[in-house]
């Protein structure tokens, strides 16, 4: 039998776990020795002074509140959901960082696919500032908290001494979770511009490994000039990290897109080919050809030899800094091949020739330019929410599902894979997942995050009625996913899933064990019923499954049988009585739906206080266990 903590997943105990497993010899009555592990490492210790490190004020700070657990829990909303009881599409209120530790036991290694939009640090945005000792009561008191001019008393302006350093402190302990919920194929895409750029790229080194970043991708964000500044700003970044990224990955073939699904490193998606740009103007019975360089990047010596234009006589060396693709013998076969031409007059300079239906066999490299004319703008971005709300600005430069669904492609996600925003702003990211849902007809999933933060007091969201930015954010996802649906009806089409399950943060629905030491007595009483005043049992049962690592858009079905109530959580995967007396009436039901249900494994879940007797708890545990259940998966809180 074991009793479920109110806490999120103890990520620093499950580091702990995993080096006792590798290194049991370096601990010493539960604690690491230090002198022993360096030796089992080789040794080797760099006692140098001065060493390549990126640090700040409050690092160390950081790194330990991405390794403290949550006091906190999800609890759903359904009236603020849109079809709760079928969609597996989530919607988040709350502080990003407890949110991701709240998710790391459910969603860990999940994730296919994670963009986020964070703030830039512009002066002017909200900069989340975390608490060590209670970060739960902290977002209680920040939420809502802007002056009179309606502008967040939090924000990070150039006067502050920790300008930087404030930024980093909020990004980093959140990037460091979200690597965690990372697939081994998975990938994160973040939009940034040049002020934190740098530093972003640093703490992604550090955490995801610099050997994982799959692009910087400048985007033009913009397409008009601005006269009014020295130079027009046109441009952000979007830097992509892979949690393992595969560096040869164009030499599989695009055609394996299952394949590569199932493999354990990430592989970018190749881009269908443009049948436009090939021709065949020498009828080679290959097909449609286009002429590549033959020269590459670098230079190296067994690449770089002379070749005879056989029309002319001209020798030809590969540019400066650069070599040719293949050694002399290889040339030799693609020239005896056909494979090389000379330039449309027969007099250039060798070029390869590509083609179409080889190409297709690995599809088409993308560049790391994303044009405004490829993947959009934010007026393209503002565009798509103004014309949701009758013309009314609701966002600031919001993204456009262009530049997201791109983004999603890209990432390889499957039909069922799940894709994470944790700063989701207007709802772009789950806008783009419905339209991507319509293109490949799959049933890829959005967890969206997003801090409840009032509106401005004099904007056109709050003349509108929209509170919160969650406000607009939900309100954008059901009319755009309304519009979706009456455009699948007109072509009698199925639509995608378009609905979301709303859940808020709030502190759990466990009573924490905090006696008051004058009146001991009474703390004994009040404690009885150990669920906080006001929670429902919806709300128990949603913290139960966080606790036990299921999937919040898992089904829910409430029971009533021979007077109990019994919550069955994916189809008998987990039982949950929070019945006030339990005996053994309560285990013959639920054994009669272990029973009915036949799931290959399965938990229970009870109030440890229903129990009026020790005795009762060991014949329900006794009578479970007859049924097949291990005592280990015997639960209470």
């Amino acid at each position: 039998m074991a009793e479920l903590k109110g806490t999120s997943l103890d990520i620093l105990e499950k580091n702990l776990e995993k080096m006792k497993q590798d290194f049991p010899e370096a601990f010493e009555e539960g604690k690491i020795n230090f002198d022993i592990l360096r030796q089992i490492l080789g040794g080797y210790v760099d006692d140098a002074r001065e060493k390549y490190q990126f640090t700040w004020n409050g690092k160390g700070k950081a790194l330990h509140i991405s390794q403290t657990p949550s006091m906190g829990t999800l609890r759903p909303c359904p009236e603020k959901s849109k079809n709760w009881d079928t969609t597996k599409n989530l919607y988040i209120e709350g502080d990003n960082l407890e949110v991701l530790k709240i998710l790391q036991r459910s969603y860990h290694r999940a994730i296919k696919m994670i963009y986020i939009d964070p703030p830039y640090n512009t002066g002017h945005d909200f900069i989340y500032k975390d608490d060590f000792k209670d970060n739960i009561e902290n977002y209680k008191q920040v939420t809502g908290q802007v002056d009179a001019e309606g502008k967040a008393l939090s924000a990070n302006t150039e006067s502050s001494g920790r300008y930087h350093t404030n930024w980093l402190n909020m990004m980093y302990p959140r990037l460091r979770l979200a690597r965690n919920l990372l697939t081994d194929d998975g990938v994160i895409f973040i939009s940034i511009d040049d002020n934190e750029i740098d530093n972003l790229k640093q703490i992604c080194n550090e955490i995801f490994g610099e050997e994982n970043l799959v692009a910087e991708i400048p985007w033009q964000s913009r397409a008009s000039v601005q006269n009014d500044t020295d130079f027009s700003v046109n441009h952000e970044y979007i830097c992509a990290y892979a949690r393992k990224r595969r560096q040869q990955n164009r030499r599989l073939k695009a055609s394996n897109f299952t394949e590569w699904h199932k493999k354990d490193d990430f592989v970018v998606r190749p881009l269908p080919l443009d049948v436009s740009i090939f021709s065949n103007p020498d009828n080679d019975p290959r097909g449609l050809w286009k002429a590549d360089p033959f020269d590459a990047p670098n230079v190296r010596e067994n690449l770089t030899y002379a070749i005879k234009n056989p029309n002319t006589g001209e020798e030809f060396w590969p540019p400066k800094g650069r070599h040719w693709r293949t050694e002399e013998r290889s040339f030799k076969k693609y020239l005896a091949d056909h494979r090389i031409v000379w330039g449309q007059d027969g007099k250039g300079r060798p070029q390869l020739k590509s083609f179409y239906a080889e190409k297709c066999e690995l599809g088409s490299v993308d560049t790391s330019w994303f044009s405004a004319d490829r993947v959009g703008t934010t007026r393209n971005g503002t565009a798509e929410v103004m014309k949701l709300f009758n013309g009314t600005v609701m966002f600031d430069k919001p993204k456009p599902t262009s530049l997201l669904q791109k983004l999603i492609y890209l990432s390889n996600a499957g039909p069922d894979d799940t894709i994470l925003d944790f700063f989701s702003g207007s709802g772009t990211t789950a806008h783009a997942v419905f339209m991507e849902n319509i293109k490949d007809n799959g049933h890829k999933k959005f967890i969206l995050v997003q801090i409840p933060a009032e509106t401005p007091k004099n904007s056109s969201a709050r003349e509108n009625g929209f509170q919160t930015i969650c406000d607009i954010g939900e309100e954008r996802i059901r009319r755009a996913g309304a519009l979706i649906e009456k455009e699948a009806e007109e072509k009698n089409q199925e639509a995608p899933d378009t609905g979301f399950k709303v859940f808020r943060l709030d502190s759990s629905n466990i009573k924490r064990w905090n006696p008051d030491k004058k009146d001991l007595a009474q703390s004994l009483w009040d404690y009885v019923d150990n669920f906080v005043e006001g929670r429902t049992e919806e709300d128990v049962v949603y913290e139960i499954m966080l606790k036990t690592g299921i999937d919040l858009s898992c089904p829910v079905e409430k029971l009533e049988r021979d007077g109990h109530t019994v919550y069955s959580i994916g189809m008998g995967a987990l039982f949950i009585c929070l019945d006030d007396h339990v005996n053994e009436d309560v285990a013959k039901v639920l054994t009669a739906l272990h029973q009915e249900l036949s799931p290959e494994t399965w938990k229970v879940v009870f109030r440890d206080n229903a129990f009026d007797r020790d005795a009762d708890k060991t014949n329900v545990r006794e009578m479970l266990k007859c049924e097949g259940l291990d005592p280990v998966d015997f639960l209470t809180i």
